[in-house]
């Protein structure tokens, strides 16, 4: 198991169990010193169970970034109820390393497969990762962005930024 991964399940696992966050140690490994845009997606059973992530870093560095979106993706997804302690053992985890996203000035820059997007129209802001079972086309990636935007999937007049990302499973 990546040393992602296995930060974010020994993360998730020791705040549903005991409610509480081990201290950030002292040595960080230097790959999780860096800052960057972090998404933990939760699966169960194959199925999606939690996913929640930072575009942008939100903190001073990856290893944090993972634990605070951690604990975000099993225990504050609008679309889930929390993590209970009886699920535990049935949980996948994967982490997103996003790279700093970039303004988007054609859709034929686009490939779901290879870019995640975020769209924005005013302070509405929607994100999709790459590569995502059933999403094939630029049209339904922008799409479904949209609508977890809040904007309306046929409004043209949006900014769309690209980015990639590394998985870790």
């Amino acid at each position: 198991m990546h040393p992602y991964v296995e930060l974010a399940k020994k993360t998730v696992e020791e705040y549903v169990k005991m409610g509480k966050i081990s201290p950030i140690p002292e040595k960080i490994p230097a790959d999780m010193q860096k800052k960057a845009g972090v998404f933990v997606s939760i699966k169960k059973k194959g199925q999606l169970r939690g996913c929640i992530g930072t575009f942008l870093p939100a903190t001073e560095n990856i290893y944090t970034e993972i634990v605070r979106n951690a604990i975000a993706a099993a225990t504050e997804d609008p679309r889930f109820p929390p993590v209970d302690s009886t699920e535990l053992d049935e949980l996948e985890y994967s982490i997103d390393i996003l790279t700093h996203p970039e303004p988007v000035q054609s859709l034929d820059e686009l490939d779901p497969r290879k870019y995640g997007i975020i769209v924005v129209k005013g302070w509405r802001k929607g994100l999709l990762l790459p590569d995502i079972e059933g999403v094939d086309t630029v049209d339904e990636q922008l799409r479904i962005a949209k609508l977890k935007a809040g904007i309306n999937p046929y409004d043209a007049d949006v900014e769309i930024y690209k980015f990639k990302v590394e998985r870790y499973k």
